[in-house]
């Protein structure tokens, strides 16, 4: 019996051990705008959420629907692509959508149909809509140089956005290198911009490619084994007025 108890117990502390336990992510105000703050909550590597005016904006949601417990259920669901640390159904599964506007590129769409969300939004590069909410979302495009259609990230195969809130202008890169797209960039207020090799670029170019548009504030994130600090420094020996925000999307 007393043996029996033991082995119990042994498993269930193994299978606790195995489960991570996900803390209500940490907030921050990014940016003031006309309409109030803009609240962040880094989630992980390439999933975070926006809130502001009473809407909530979760991008790339992934980690499970635990990384989100205590977070206002999303108004809008921004979806990148379709690779799975940006598009995870079972995250989207566990996550309350039912009033949610979810936006994608079309090669999600062909992935998850029509699943998520009281209504989904296809948008190709260079398209926009306004939510009734007074969001603005403009997809602009993401891929790999050279462009190539067997790349990690082909052209007009996923979404960046660049996100209009009130008098404010935020710039979510998904996977993408310094596209001329990028540096053409103008008036962005915030940037979340990636950088992890292979399937994105060095700080080289994420810090000169942010040179070119220089945001006012940028967020490294999706990161994973980059030396951020060399890209604030890089970034600032060239003089450029955009304060860099490091944060640890890495902390669960």
């Amino acid at each position: 019996m007393m043996k029996s108890l033991i082995s119990m117990l042994f498993a269930v502390s193994l299978a606790l051990g195995a489960t991570t336990v996900w803390a209500a992510p940490e907030s921050e105000n990014a940016i003031d705008t006309a309409q109030g703050d803009v609240t962040l909550y880094p989630v992980q590597h390439a999933s975070f959420v926006l809130e502001w005016n009473g809407q909530t904006i979760y991008v790339d949601p992934t980690q499970g629907a635990d990384a989100y417990a205590g977070l206002p259920t999303a108004d809008i669901v921004l979806l990148t692509h379709g690779h799975g640390d940006h598009l995870d159904r079972e995250t989207l599964d566990g996550l309350d959508l039912r009033k949610a506007l979810v936006v994608m590129p079309q090669a999600v769409a062909d992935d998850i149909g029509e699943t998520y969300g009281h209504a989904q939004t296809i948008m190709d590069n260079g398209e926009t809509v306004h939510t009734d909410a007074g969001v603005g979302i403009h997809a602009v495009p993401m891929y790999n140089l050279p462009p190539s259609d067997d790349a990690y990230h082909p052209r007009g195969w996923g979404n960046g956005y660049v996100v209009t809130l009130a008098d404010k202008r935020i710039y979510i890169s998904g996977d993408t290198e310094g596209i001329d797209e990028m540096r053409a960039l103008e008036n962005i207020d915030v940037a979340f911009v990636c950088m992890n090799l292979p399937y994105t670029m060095d700080v080289e170019q994420a810090a000169d490619a942010v040179a070119d548009f220089s945001p006012a504030l940028v967020y490294p994130y999706h990161y994973r084994g980059q030396d951020t600090q060399k890209f604030r420094d890089l970034l600032a020996d060239k003089n450029v007025a955009t304060e860099v925000r490091l944060r640890d999307w890495y902390a669960q």
